[in-house]
């Protein structure tokens, strides 16, 4: 019961801060100009897939990868830890809650916070094509909401417990604005030039080999495309990735990224946490 207290606690404080009602204003916008701008790729403009479902999707790829992960990060990074440079950590740990009840109290909380917004932002883009587009297959689209979730999820985590593992806000901030810039810009980048310094300028003859397709999708990001293209079969009419010879390209892998993400940090933050002497 504690552990639902805390949620609900945690949920309640965003309203009354008014963080809940800003992602939700942010998530209409997002979803406003999502929703307006149908592009289909020339390669595709022929494909089976309905139109107006595949431009929206394509519409949605890159600024969900993108736009997704700052709201988690920027919600979840100062969960815990802010409260322990305010202090009022100690008032919560005073009442009938474990260190755990706390973590995965507030989790819960962060994550129903992002999830609502998420949910009124994709529902304004589900009515306006409802109702403005030639064709829309709402079945593609829930799907697609709810790889969203689970994306966003991964990164509320992800930063939840980086939260616990700091003692400043100033960590948990630089810390989370590092990790936002490593998998959104750095990585590929970084795959780049491990590719010259191992290959140089050319390709070696039958593409790149599987292990630097999988340092590529140890990325989140990147795992999410992944994962999304096994519910959706449609979203692999707009993602480009090869045809894996090894299990572990397979799609499904995605997933298991995905959860790792999740789990490690979080456990460490965790461990982390119910170590440190916040007396």
């Amino acid at each position: 019961m504690s552990l639902h207290v805390v949620m609900k606690k945690d949920f309640r404080d965003s309203m009354r801060s008014y963080t809940l009602y800003l992602l939700i204003a942010l998530f209409t916008l997002f979803a406003i100009w999502l929703a307006s701008i149908q592009w289909i790729p020339l390669p595709y403009q022929d494909s089976p897939v309905e139109a107006s479902t595949l431009a929206l999707l394509n519409s949605m790829r890159q600024p969900t990868v993108f736009f997704v992960p700052l709201i988690s990060l920027a919600v979840c990074y100062d969960t815990i830890v802010g409260e322990r440079d305010s202090g009022t950590i100690r008032l919560l740990l005073a009442l009938p809650h474990s260190r755990a009840e706390v973590v995965f109290g507030k989790l819960l909380g962060r994550i129903g916070v992002v999830s609502v917004s998420i949910l009124v932002g994709y529902g304004v883009i589900a009515l306006i094509a409802l109702v403005t587009y030639d064709s829309f297959n709402l079945t593609v689209f829930a799907l697609y909401t709810l790889m969203t979730l689970l994306y966003a999820a991964v990164y509320a985590a992800f930063a939840l417990g980086f939260s616990a593992a700091m003692e400043t806000k100033v960590e948990a901030f630089v810390g989370a604005g590092i990790l936002y810039l490593l998998f959104l810009f750095v990585w590929d980048l970084l795959l780049y030039v491990i590719q010259l310094i191992v290959w140089g300028q050319e390709v070696p003859e039958g593409g790149l080999p599987g292990w630097m397709w999988l340092i590529g999708m140890l990325n989140p990001s990147t795992a999410f495309m992944h994962a999304a293209r096994v519910p959706i079969p449609e979203y692999e009419e707009l993602t480009f990735y090869p045809s894996p010879d090894v299990f572990y390209l397979q799609d499904w892998v995605g997933f298991v990224v995905l959860a790792l993400w999740a789990v490690i940090p979080l456990a460490f933050g965790y461990v982390r946490f119910t170590r440190a002497d916040i007396e």
